[in-house]
C-alpha cells in the first residue's frame, strides 16, 4: 500500500510480491512466501501506537491527503443529490434507472479523480473497511472519515444555495430518508419503510458492494490484472446497480434507497435537519456492521487463489476409470 495516501490498490512492490514478473495471476512461490513471512514478522514487532497508526495524526502528508477526501466528498454529495432531485423531478418513465446510471458514472469519475491523492475512498465505508483489513491505519481512517463528513456538509450547503426552498423541502435536499410525512385524507400520514427493512437493506447492499467489487481493489493480484480504470468502473457500476435495486424492490414512497455512504446522509441531515434525523443511525450502524462482516469474510477465505492442477478431475475420465476397474 502506498504509505503516502493509503491507495486501496497498493503499490508496485506489494503487487510484485503477488504477481512475480508477469501480469497473470500466479501462485506464490517459495521466495515470495519467504518475503511475506518476513513482512509478517516485522508487523508482529510493531507497538500498539504503530498498529493504530497514531503517528498519522501528526503527519502532514496524511492531512494533505484528507483534503482530497474532503473535496471529493463535497463534490460527490452535490452531484449525487443533484442527480437524485433532477431525475425524480423529470418526466422520464424510469427515473430510478436513469438515476442509477448517472450515479454509477459520477462515482467512477470521482473515485478516479481522488485516487492519486488519497486512495479514492470518499466514503466512511471504504475507509473503515480498509482499516479493518489493515490497508490503512485506524488513525488515518478517522482522519479520512472526519474529512468526508465535513466535505458532505459543504456539498449539502452548496446544494442548498442553488435550489429553491420548494425543491429543498420536497426532496429533503436529496438526503437519506426512511419515512416522510405526506398529507392524507384524515391528516398527515407517515409513509416509508419499517426500521428493520431499512436496516437490512443498508447492511445487505453495503456488504454486496464490498463483496462484489471492492475485494478486487483490496486484492493486489486481481487489481493488477484488471487495471485501475476497470476496477473503479466496476465499483461505480455495482454501486449504481445497488441503488437501483434498493429503490425499486421496495417501491415505497418516502424511502430514498440504500445510502451505503454514511457521510452523504450525515451532510444533508446537518444542513436540512428535521425528519432526516429519523432513523439516521441506520445509515451508520448498517454499513458499519457490513464492514465487520466483510472483514470476517476476508479472514475465512484462503489467502491464495485456487489453481487447478490440470484436468485430473475430468468427469469422463472418472467414468472411464470406473469402467476399467469393473473390467
Amino acid at each position: 500500500m502506498d504509505a503516502s495516501n493509503g491507495n486501496v490498490l497498493g503499490d508496485e512492490e506489494s503487487q510484485s510480491i503477488s504477481f512475480g514478473s508477469s501480469n497473470k495471476i500466479q501462485p506464490i512461490t517459495s521466495t515470495q512466501k519467504q518475503v511475506l513471512d518476513d513482512e509478517k514478522k516485522r508487523y508482529t514487532s510493531l507497538t500498539m501506537a504503530e498498529r493504530l497508526g497514531l503517528p498519522d495524526f501528526f503527519s502532514l502528508d496524511v492531512w494533505r491527503a484528507s483534503v482530497g477526501e474532503l473535496l471529493g466528498s463535497a463534490v460527490l454529495v452535490f452531484m449525487l443529490d443533484t442527480i437524485v432531485i433532477s431525475t425524480l423531478e423529470s418526466d422520464v418513465k424510469m427515473p430510478n434507472l436513469i438515476m442509477s446510471i448517472l450515479i454509477a458514472i459520477t462515482l467512477t469519475i470521482l473515485i478516479l479523480a481522488v485516487f492519486p491523492v488519497s486512495g479514492g475512498h470518499i466514503s466512511p465505508v471504504i475507509s473503515f473497511s480498509s482499516a479493518l483489513v489493515g490497508l490503512i491505519s485506524m488513525s488515518r481512517a478517522i482522519i479520512y472519515i472526519s474529512a468526508q463528513c465535513f466535505g458532505a456538509i459543504l456539498g449539502a450547503l452548496a446544494l442548498k444555495a442553488v435550489v429553491s426552498s420548494t425543491i429543498e423541502q420536497r426532496f429533503s435536499l436529496g438526503g437519506c430518508t426512511i419515512t416522510v410525512i405526506t398529507p392524507g385524507t384524515n391528516g398527515p400520514v407517515t409513509v416509508g419503510l419499517e426500521i428493520a427493512q431499512a436496516f437490512w437493506l443498508e447492511f445487505v447492499c453495503t456488504f454486496a458492494l464490498l463483496f462484489g467489487s471492492l475485494w478486487m481493489a483490496y486484492d493486489h493480484r486481481q487489481s493488477k490484472k484488471l487495471g485501475l480504470i476497470t476496477v473503479m468502473s466496476i465499483v461505480g457500476l455495482l454501486a449504481g446497480l445497488l441503488v437501483f435495486i434498493s429503490t425499486t424492490v421496495t417501491a415505497k414512497k418516502g424511502y430514498a434507497g440504500a445510502g451505503m455512504n454514511p457521510a452523504r446522509c450525515f451532510g444533508a441531515a446537518i444542513v436540512r435537519g428535521g425528519h432526516l434525523w429519523n432513523g439516521h443511525w441506520i445509515f451508520w450502524v448498517g454499513p458499519g456492521l457490513a464492514c465487520f462482516a466483510f472483514y470476517f469474510y476476508t479472514k475465512i477465505i484462503p489467502p491464495n487463489h485456487f489453481h487447478a492442477d490440470g484436468y485430473k478431475h475430468d468427469f469422463l475420465a472418472i467414468i472411464e476409470v470406473l469402467f476399467q476397474s469393473e473390467v
